[in-house]
């Protein structure tokens, strides 16, 4: 049923689902979670490309015991091939492929806007059903650009502070990146710079704050912005949780993103801490295959179908911003 759709949609000219997989901090487990995600969505009958985007500091490969693919991203970027789909490698695994990040390339960490762009462009060329981009620590524009290029955004999240201040970081970031991206008008670009910073005069405290500002001056492109900031609607998933806490973590941040940024959050599901997770990564193994049945492998089936859900939910009109992970 799903293949006969994604192929209906691709008839008509619909690319498949883009997921990215951010979060700011380094080490949260987004490879970990890219990669499994993906090897569960594959499972499921879904073609799966997975993508390092993580660019100058590539690890994915090795997530799958990939040890040293031949051609990667950095041959891309250099032009040493002319269409991303040549540096496309098996993996193995029925349904899931792989571009593996650049490697001795350290150009490649900063790439030029026109390579960016050509990049994306091939990105949005894939023919997959699921299209997961494993993207870097931090809240570069390469990163949020990254991010914002996707059906769905995806943020990891640990219960600890620093890495909590790091998500809401980057959700504020991509917010203002969003905006600098729809906004043409030098004066207006001017007051989301202003608004960036936290003491600014003009009083601009939240997004909403912002988006208020920029409607009483232009109230078409005010409305169009309350649209499409809506639309960003980022997804949280908590990895390593050890008690109901840690679990209520991601409705506790929904419910702060959406009182001081007015933006949408929703809360995918958690990862619980398990010892299988390490085991697995010390051995290159991914922990799905090597223990499907650990307490971390269902959260993340849990997760998986959860992401379908959702998606279907959309695709029906009957989505809801309310729907809670269960």
């Amino acid at each position: 049923m799903r293949k006969q759709r994604f192929l209906s949609n691709f008839q008509n000219g619909q690319k498949g689902e883009i997921l990215a997989i951010g979060g700011g901090k380094g080490g949260t487990g987004k490879s970990f979670i890219t990669s499994n995600l993906g090897i569960h969505l594959a499972k499921m009958g879904n073609r799966v490309i997975l993508i390092d985007a993580d660019l100058g500091c590539a690890n994915l490969h090795t997530c799958l015991g990939i040890e040293h693919p031949e051609l990667t991203l950095s041959d891309f970027m250099q032009g040493k091939v002319e269409h991303i789909k040549e540096v496309i490698i098996p993996t193995g695994i029925p349904n899931l492929t792989l571009i593996s990040g650049a490697k001795d390339f350290l150009e490649v960490a900063n790439p030029l806007y026109s390579q960016k762009m050509r990049l994306i462009r091939m990105i949005n060329q894939l023919d997959f059903d699921y299209i997961l981009l494993d993207l870097g620590a931090g809240t570069s524009f390469n990163i949020l650009d990254f991010f914002l290029i996707s059906d769905n955004g995806i943020l990891v999240v640990l219960p600890e502070p620093t890495s909590i201040e790091n998500v809401y970081r980057f959700i504020k970031a991509a917010f203002f990146r969003k905006l600098k991206q729809l906004v043409k008008n030098k004066g207006l670009r001017e007051i989301i710079t202003t608004a960036m910073d936290q003491k600014n005069q003009r009083g601009i405290k939240t997004p909403h704050d912002l988006i208020e500002q920029i409607g009483q001056i232009d109230d078409h492109l005010g409305r169009k912005l309350q649209r499409e900031i809506y639309s960003l609607s980022p997804k949280i998933i908590v990895n390593q949780v050890r008690s109901p806490d840690d679990m209520a973590l991601g409705f506790s941040m929904r419910g702060c993103c959406s009182q001081y940024f007015g933006i949408n959050v929703e809360y995918l599901g958690y990862i619980d801490y398990d010892n299988c997770v390490w085991q697995a990564n010390k051995i290159n193994r991914p922990l799905v295959t090597e223990s499907p049945y650990a307490s971390s492998s269902r959260c993340i089936e849990k997760i998986s179908h959860n992401l379908l859900k959702k998606e279907q939910l959309t695709l029906n009109g009957y989505f809801s911003p309310r729907v809670a992970y269960r």
